[in-house]
């Protein structure tokens, strides 16, 4: 499986068979990992529950409507963490929506190895099926059209998750996959090539040209004129940010793109976590503002993308002596779309979350939910997949139904 660089991406797009792929109206998966294990109990706070409070005495978030850092009542039970205050108008909306509980069956504690067995989508005890759950389910595909640019990785290296596809693109900017020439003006050399490849009537010259349109698509979305759509604000500077800019750009560009990885790190906090502000603060306002501004950016292709947001384990529901919280098990899983049943957070508050004699480890969440489970829905309700490619994808997950999805 190629991981290509900028010439070869040339290549693959020049020889694609199936480049006529890229005109048709493609829904993109965007898959956002929080590398680091994300205390997600403060993002989504249990404000209504006392035991979140007793042990969490300087780090829980305030409950709504105890001053201008409380967290923000989404239901009786839950409220979001102030700086995810941007994602509030989409929650209400219907649009965003969450999981409650979901993790692995592993109970290292190590953030390779369930990070690794969360790209995989395997069991930590069942089979292992090869590759990456994205990359088997885009080689599951089979005959079905895929755009060169079908699976891209914003930054510098292959996630593991897309391990298997067919072809991945690994860039940072757009720019990566411009035709550069010379005298600064590609268009002489793609009029030239259009007039090679219109003279052709084999399938390299039907390919050619497909290719040259696509490059076209990108093209007009490339150079320092861009502008995001209705307002959005993208933080300069922003690594994230700017990955999801470029991810936008694509979509809009319709090269067929159907699934985008982008990582945030830097969400382990043994040391000084903070609340309102402090170190994860400062995390989940970029992360916030980030999926705020992409999804503003795209108000008029909203049909065309879901976001899926997952980390590879929560916290202990206790801080520890180092006012940080220490790694748990399971974590709250989040999705935003026109195709998620949002508004809602799914799955009953963990009580196990609280006894100490818990084997799954003292203070850690109990996985609820499989994350193969929430994968599966969300890779069903936004890129269609079926029965028998889930068999593939994940071959001995039970594929409980969630309701995240429409």
């Amino acid at each position: 499986m190629p991981i290509l660089t900028r010439r070869a991406l040339f290549s693959q797009l020049a020889f694609a068979a199936t480049a006529a792929a890229a005109k048709e109206a493609t829904h993109t998966l965007v898959c956002v990992f929080l590398r680091g294990g994300a205390d997600t109990l403060n993002m989504w706070v249990p404000y209504s529950n006392d035991t979140y409070y007793r042990q969490r005495p300087t780090l829980a978030i305030k409950r709504p409507g105890s001053g201008s850092d409380a967290s923000i009542k989404l239901t009786d039970h839950y409220a979001l963490h102030p700086a995810m205050q941007p994602l509030e108008g989409v929650f209400k909306e219907g649009r965003l929506g969450a999981v409650q509980a979901v993790g692995l069956d592993n109970n290292t504690g190590s953030h390779f190895e369930c990070q690794d067995q969360m790209e995989h989508g395997d069991s930590a005890t069942g089979q292992v099926a090869g590759g990456g759950w994205l990359g088997r389910y885009l080689r599951a595909r089979g005959g079905k059209k895929q755009s060169p640019l079908s699976a891209i990785a914003i930054g510098t290296a292959l996630p593991e998750s897309l391990r298997g596809a067919p072809s991945v693109s690994v860039l940072e900017h757009i720019n990566d996959i411009a035709i550069k020439a010379p005298s600064g003006d590609p268009d002489a050399i793609v009029a030239a090539l259009r007039t090679l490849y219109g003279a052709d009537i084999t399938m390299l010259g039907e390919r050619g040209t497909e290719t040259l349109d696509l490059f076209k698509r990108v093209s007009a979305l490339q150079g320092k004129g861009y502008t995001p759509e209705h307002g959005a604000e993208y933080a300069k500077e922003d690594n994230f940010a700017s990955g999801l800019s470029e991810i936008a750009r694509l979509i809009k560009a319709r090269v067929g793109l159907e699934v985008a990885c982008v990582d945030l790190g830097g969400w382990d906090t043994h040391f000084f976590q903070g609340t309102a502000s402090g170190s994860q603060a400062e995390k989940i306002k970029t992360l916030a503002e980030g999926i705020a501004a992409f999804d503003t950016d795209l108000k008029s292709h909203r049909a065309s993308y879901t976001v899926m947001i997952t980390t590879e384990f929560g916290r202990r529901i206790y801080e520890n002596a180092s006012l940080g919280t220490d790694h748990g098990r399971g974590f709250t899983f989040m999705a935003l779309g026109d195709r998620v049943k949002g508004g809602r957070i799914l799955g009953p508050w963990p009580t196990e979350a609280t006894d100490e004699s818990n084997p799954l480890g003292p203070g850690g969440i109990k996985p609820e939910t499989d994350f193969r489970d929430v994968f599966a829905e969300v890779l069903r309700g936004s890129l269609g997949l079926s029965d028998a490619e889930a068999k593939v994808v994940f071959p001995d997950a039970g594929m409980k139904n969630v309701g995240l999805m429409g």
